[in-house]
C-alpha cells in the first residue's frame, strides 16, 4: 500500500484580510511556540475582524494560550496595536 501526498492548499492573496490576520499572528511565533496555538488565534482573529468572535482581550484568556516570556495582558496589548494596524 502506498502513501498519496498531502492534498495541495490555495494560499490567500497578499491583500485578503485572512493572510493580514495569520501573517500578523505569526509574528508573535517567540510568544506563542505552540503552532495549533498561533492557528486558533488566527482563526478567532479572522472571526473578530468580520464581526462574528471576541475582541482580542477575550480571546487571549479564552483560547488559553500557553505563553512564553510575555504576560497575558501584555501579550493583549500588543495584539491589539497590531490589529489597529490592519483595520
Amino acid at each position: 500500500m502506498g502513501t498519496l501526498p498531502p492534498p495541495k492548499t490555495n494560499e490567500f492573496p497578499d491583500s485578503s484580510i485572512e493572510k493580514k490576520v495569520y501573517n500578523l499572528v505569526e509574528m508573535f511565533s517567540e510568544y506563542l511556540p505552540v503552532a495549533n496555538d498561533r492557528n486558533r488565534l488566527g482563526f478567532s482573529l479572522y472571526k473578530y475582524m468580520n464581526g462574528e468572535g471576541d475582541a482580542p482581550e477575550i480571546l487571549v484568556k479564552s483560547l488559553k494560550l500557553k505563553f512564553t516570556g510575555i504576560t497575558a495582558a501584555d501579550f493583549a496589548q500588543k495584539l491589539n496595536s497590531e490589529i489597529e494596524k490592519i483595520k
